[in-house]
């Protein structure tokens, strides 16, 4: 990586040498000091040349900087860079307007999840930051989130979060939807995933020996920390692990395979400009048919993803999928005759 990509760090460095009334520094002393600082810092060992460190405090100068104000001083014919006021630093110096604007408008979108359980942390901090910005309260939301304030489990979601960040083992008392007493497992916490509006965690079921077991939080009953050594997961990807998938559910044994789906006009451009899945493929076929291609492992929300546009699309590929779409449909006739 080029010692250009390290300009954060630059100007820090530069900002202690300007605030230190004890030493003289010059051009070619700040140009050493950098690059030996980024060498330390990045093992870098070509250093930055005199362009570019004027290029630096010209930048930390202006106004699209921190409009830093250096002091007329001089030793014989060397300038020494120091700042006017010695207790100034980037560090605390003003945002300007668009930044005010800019923080503003986040914090207005952010209040807008204040009560609910995942962002309990930073409710404390959004006060603070009204008070600072003098953020104006939101008398009615402007924009609306995809979520439920009536989620089951939500309660449990604080504990596990940390469970996960702490790499903290627990003992699970969960219910089935198709069980008809609970039972309690020893659980390793790997994950967190939310999809459809439900929480899922993801972790070693010591019991099973799946260290991708899938636990949806609202059929928690309880669950408890235990004193026992954490086993690490270091097989899983999480995040290339749902990139192969839509929803949470991986099947045992599954193989990736392309799925074809035939959407009609009206749905088809829809489609065009809202991908079901990152690895989606698509072309008209003719006027009235919008071919979907995507490459995933099928599972029930994918099926449950493609009935949900009814008599909207039709499956092409593969044959198994297609059998099983239409199965359903006529499961589903059956309920309306």
């Amino acid at each position: 990586m080029a010692i250009t990509k390290y300009p954060l760090i630059r100007y820090k460095i530069l900002d202690t040498c300007f605030r230190n009334p004890y030493k003289n520094y010059y051009f070619e002393t700040l140009l050493e000091i950098l690059n030996q600082e980024l060498f330390e810092m990045t093992g870098e060992e070509n250093g930055i040349k005199t362009r570019q460190l004027r290029d630096d405090i010209a930048f930390m100068r202006s106004p699209e900087g921190w409009g830093i104000e250096l002091a007329e001083l001089t030793d014989g014919k060397k300038k020494i860079y120091r700042y006017e006021d010695i207790n100034f630093s980037i560090t605390n110096a003003p945002l300007s307007e668009t930044e005010v604007d800019q923080f503003q408008s986040a914090i207005q979108v952010l209040s807008q999840f204040e009560g609910m359980p995942q962002f309990e942390g930073i409710q404390e901090i959004i006060a603070k930051l009204k008070s600072n910005f003098r953020v104006l309260p939101i008398e009615k939301p402007f924009i609306g989130f995809d979520r439920s304030q009536d989620l089951v489990g939500i309660e449990h979601f604080k504990g596990l979060y940390n469970a996960v960040q702490n790499k903290t083992p627990l003992s699970i008392t969960y219910k089935g939807f198709q069980f008809e007493e609970a039972h309690t497992f020893v659980f390793h916490p790997y994950y967190l995933k939310e999809y459809n509006n439900r929480w899922f965690l993801f972790g070693l079921d010591v019991e099973k020996g799946k260290p991708n077991h899938n636990v949806p939080i609202d059929r928690i009953i309880s669950f408890s920390v235990l004193n026992i050594p954490f086993v690490e997961n270091h097989t899983i990807d999480w995040q290339d692990y749902f990139s192969d998938m839509i929803g949470v559910s991986k099947p045992e044994d599954a193989a990736l395979e392309k799925v074809i789906l035939h959407f009609n006009q009206t749905t088809g451009k829809y489609m065009e400009s809202k991908s079901i899945h990152e690895t989606q493929k698509h072309k008209w076929i003719d006027e009235n048919t919008f071919e979907v291609s995507i490459n995933v492992y099928i599972n029930y929300e994918l099926e449950r993803l493609i009935l949900s546009y009814c008599e909207s699309v039709k499956v092409i590929e593969p044959l198994h999928l297609k059998k099983k779409i239409l199965e359903r449909l006529r499961e589903s006739m059956i309920n309306y005759n």
